[in-house]
């Protein structure tokens, strides 16, 4: 079962990206990557989460920025993570009489490349950039929220790609989340980030 603290804590692991090609490549720069999440506006993949308690869950990822995103879990796994309208709300087999669990997106390290604009150079907001081999990671949180946890974000060049992230929350405990193929573009139905619309056919 997924809960709030699995989702945005887990157990970090090493990223299994194919290296295709050099073994060292150069750092890509900050507004290069600022400039593809802006223009990342939708997107949908694979994708496998690894979890606190060392679980791993599969499932598929759908992107639309601003400001949501949805994680659709494969069986046997029954939980569902909806963000939407400044909500992140996670689904479990108890939410068709409850409801999902939400908190605000704005206290979670997603906000940061969901936001409407992203400029990783603004307001002292990334705190680490480096290179490791063919990856460039840069770890970002809100610098007035610190105690909001960070995201470590994984990118490939040639061309940019996102490959995974690695999100710590307030307590120091973390998910990390890799991802498949990332297709960028396309249209997405609203229907996959309204949160009423998901707890309501719950209900049914």
């Amino acid at each position: 079962m997924l809960t709030r603290r699995t989702f945005i804590a887990g157990t970090a692991a090493a990223s299994v990206l194919a290296a295709a090609s050099p073994a060292f490549a150069a750092k890509i720069p900050l507004n290069t990557i600022s400039r593809y999440l802006n223009g990342l506006q939708t997107a949908t993949s694979d994708f496998t989460q690894i979890n606190d308690d060392g679980t791993i869950s599969t499932g598929k990822i759908y992107i639309s920025r601003p400001g949501k995103m949805r994680f659709d879990y494969n069986p046997p796994e029954k939980s569902l993570v909806v963000v939407g309208a400044g909500s992140v709300a996670v689904f479990d087999a108890k939410s068709n009489a409850n409801g999902p669990e939400q908190y605000p997106l704005s206290r979670t390290p997603l906000s940061i490349i969901l936001e409407r604009n992203v400029d990783l150079g603004r307001r002292n907001m990334v705190v680490g950039h480096r290179e490791e081999g063919t990856k460039t990671i840069v770890t970002a949180q809100d610098p007035a929220h610190p105690e909001y946890g960070k995201i470590d974000l994984v990118f490939t060049d040639n061309p940019v790609q996102l490959r995974q992230w690695v999100i710590t929350d307030g307590s120091g405990t973390k998910t990390t989340v890799v991802l498949g193929d990332l297709k960028a573009g396309g249209s997405l139905p609203s229907q996959l980030f309204n949160i009423s619309a998901e707890t309501a056919k719950r209900r049914g």
